[in-house]
């Protein structure tokens, strides 16, 4: 396992994406949402640490993603599942628990439903539905959490950020992210 925390974080997504592909009849075939949840939640936990969210570091992962797999997926890649338990045990389980704090939960939903959106993008046409119902959550919870954010941590918009970066460090250790997505809509609505 590397001890790069970038690396690290994207050889487990790499590591998600093989076993994801290997329970494909066709290995050629888009994944799964839920899977491709999988392999991003890898990417949201290594970007949040010291309760704090880098969406540079998130990025990062990501991109480190294809460079890594060729090596890792030449190797005997199942042998590395266990470590990935270990270093993100949150994305080992199944459970999906939303922030206690209201807005909190409101923050890290609409940072979630923007991330996955984004990040899947490149791949609109395979979960145009989902990715509509995420964008759409996103501007809904946009609505509501202006006032609130406002009345927590005043006008400045770093106070507003560090707030935000606080919510996705704690949505990130929630749960998968399409499961979480989908508890967000039960919860708020959309």
């Amino acid at each position: 396992m590397p001890t790069d925390p970038v690396d690290r974080a994207a050889t487990c997504g790499v590591v998600a994406t093989a076993s994801a592909r290997r329970e494909t009849a066709d290995i050629q075939a888009s994944l799964p949402i839920a899977a491709e949840g999988r392999i991003l939640h890898y990417a949201l936990l290594g970007a949040s640490v010291d309760g704090g969210f880098s969406s540079a570091t998130a990025g990062a992962i990501v991109k480190r993603m294809p460079a890594l797999e060729p090596e890792i997926t030449a190797g005997k890649w199942q042998a590395l599942a266990p470590a990935c338990d270990a270093a993100f045990p949150e994305a080992a389980s199944g459970d999906v628990t939303l922030p206690a704090d209201k807005l909190d939960a409101e923050l890290g939903c609409r940072g979630l439903a923007q991330f996955v959106a984004t990040a899947l993008e490149p791949a609109k046409s395979r979960y145009a539905g989902p990715l509509a119902d995420y964008r759409r959550l996103a501007g809904k919870l946009s609505d509501k959490v202006g006032p609130a954010l406002r009345a927590r941590v005043g006008s400045a918009p770093a106070a507003a950020r560090a707030a935000e970066d606080k919510a996705m460090a704690k949505i990130a250790r929630a749960g998968s992210p399409v499961a979480v997505l989908a508890e967000c809509a039960k919860r708020f609505g959309a």
